[in-house]
């Protein structure tokens, strides 16, 4: 059944879209362990990557379907043309990392699954991006519906300069979120940030700041946001660069609890990071042109298992095992 936000006209993008409030995301997914890590990525010589893959047989109900299906995209920058004929199904269900160099267009393609790339002056999308198979590029899609199904936790923790309660409580509030019972929202709010792992540490300081939370709090508290208006996909634009090795460590372990509620795609450098969280990893490169410009470029998607061990790319085990990048 087509959903009641297709064909309505598209409301104007409030100036806290971007800045204050991209908030996404809600699917359902079983637990994978992953036993080693990547060795150091310095190190030139062949790589022996401890992968398990997750059981996919552990879920009789999970859902394979795909969530997004891309075919033929292509990005530009007024004339700059920034990523070149990507195709790819995103997997209901699964943690899906985009890893490669700088430059290769990882993000500029997460932008495009909740249509963030259209608050860029000039940027331009081409091709087809089907989200359970509507096509989001159309101009009937209600985009500020869009982008409150598919929510986003970006490379800095950006909370509002409000309480931490209030920075969850911000996104039901401004969609109209109707909550049941006398003490609904904060009851809600509590829920979101027992699944954002930051309850125990902030139910007795709801009233303060969420700019007063440390650097992995204020993500956890991000990711709160985000989940607050019962999104169906969370994009994660690089959520753990700008923090330390334990805040990290507890945002993956959140990443890999949440994936039994959320789609989750995540673009990251750390490959150890996409190794250890993800179920699927897709490796872009740039291409050099005859001009000079750049272009990025899907070189191979697969099981991260697979795709760490036996790539099929040349250049993919060349980026994995640190001869380039």
């Amino acid at each position: 059944m087509t959903p009641n936000w297709v064909g309505q006209e598209e409301l104007v993008t409030p100036s806290w879209v971007g800045q204050e409030e991209l908030v996404g995301s809600g699917a359902s997914v079983t637990a994978r362990s992953v036993t080693g890590m990547l060795p150091s990525l310095m190190d030139a010589a062949t790589v022996s990557v401890s992968v398990t893959p997750r059981d996919e047989t552990d879920s009789s109900t999970e859902d394979s379907s795909p969530v997004f299906e891309l075919r033929d995209v292509n990005v530009f920058y007024g004339k700059a043309h920034a990523v070149r004929d990507v195709s790819i199904d995103l997997t209901h269900n699964r943690i899906t990392a985009l890893i490669g160099p700088s430059g290769c267009g990882k993000s500029t393609l997460l932008r495009c699954l909740n249509r963030t790339n259209d608050l860029i002056p000039g940027a331009r999308v081409e091709g087809v991006i089907t989200y359970h198979g509507l096509n989001i590029l159309a101009d009937t899609i209600d985009v500020i519906e869009l982008r409150r199904r598919i929510g986003m936790v970006f490379q800095k923790p950006n909370p509002f300069p409000k309480s931490i309660f209030d920075n969850v409580a911000f996104g039901p509030k401004v969609t109209g979120m109707k909550l049941v019972g006398r003490s609904g929202m904060a009851d809600w709010v509590e829920e979101c940030l027992r699944k954002a792992a930051l309850w125990d540490e902030v139910k007795d300081k709801l009233k303060e700041s969420g700019l007063s939370l440390s650097g992995g709090q204020q993500q956890r508290l991000c990711i709160a946001r985000a989940i607050a208006v019962k999104p169906d996909v969370i994009l994660m634009d690089e959520p753990c660069s700008s923090l330390d090795p334990i805040a990290t460590a507890r945002i993956e372990e959140l990443m890999v609890e949440l994936r039994a509620e959320f789609t989750i795609v995540i673009v990251t450098h750390n490959m150890q990071q996409a190794a250890r969280v993800s179920d699927r990893t897709a490796f872009f490169t740039a291409e050099v042109q005859p001009d000079g410009s750049r272009q990025g470029v899907l070189v191979e998607e697969g099981p991260t298992y697979q795709l760490f061990t036996t790539p099929r790319e040349r250049r993919t085990e060349e980026y994995i095992t640190g001869r380039f990048g």
